[in-house]
């Protein structure tokens, strides 16, 4: 099985992916991610993009299609994927569409995890977590049990991300807004775009992800 799973930051995709990693066996195909190995490896695509990277040019669709391409021959022929973070052009979606029917495979779930924005700027901004040993807390939702102090080791030091503002959120989210809108209604034509309450308990939208693969 193949899918795509679609989310803004913050939403909990990483989470819901690794969660079908461990339990399918999937591999979740990060663009980014394959990018950065591929260089390191020094692979002939990997090559390519570091001197792309390296002129201070943008990574063309083909060098990510063939890194794509790379991965997927590099599988078993029954292990499913998890597209994150592409396609996010309607050219890059006819692409994977044509990457995929070349290796016998195709899409079967486009899967986006539907947020509340300014639930997801509460979610976001709020967090932090202990400097000492990382335990999370939330200003609002989870609170240390004796105020300053974490509950794991006794540390009265904790620390915020600095990107985990207001302003940041927001212009991810439109930037995340912008780049699906193109891909989707490609996806929704084809009638396997579902959609998940992202703002649920993470085990509700994981038994919703579930339900969405098994056709419930």
């Amino acid at each position: 099985m193949n899918i795509i799973l679609l989310g803004p930051p913050g939403a909990g995709k990483g989470t819901q992916a690794q969660r079908l990693v461990e339990r399918h066996g999937m591999k979740q195909l990060s663009t980014g991610d394959m990018l950065r190995a591929a260089v390191k490896a020094e692979t002939a695509v990997g090559l390519k993009a570091k001197a792309v990277m390296e002129a201070g040019q943008l990574v063309s669709d083909d060098i990510v299609s063939a890194l794509i391409g790379d991965e997927l021959d590099a599988m078993p022929a029954d292990q499913g994927a998890i597209f994150d973070g592409y396609p996010r052009t309607a050219p890059q979606a006819k692409s994977l569409e044509a990457i995929l029917e070349s290796r016998g495979r195709k899409l079967d779930h486009v899967v986006e995890l539907d947020v509340n924005e300014d639930a997801l700027v509460e979610r976001i901004t709020g967090r932090y977590t202990c400097a000492s040993c990382g335990k999370g807390y939330h200003d609002t939702f989870e609170k240390p049990v004796v105020e300053g102090t974490c509950d794991k080791c006794g540390s009265h030091e904790f620390k915020r991300r600095p990107d985990d503002n207001e302003e940041t959120v927001r212009t991810r989210m439109a930037e995340y807004r912008a780049k699906t809108a193109p891909i989707l209604p490609i996806y929704e034509g084809n009638g396997i775009v579902a959609r998940v309450d992202g703002m649920a308990d993470m085990d509700e939208v994981t038994a919703a992800i579930e339900a969405i693969l098994n056709g419930r």
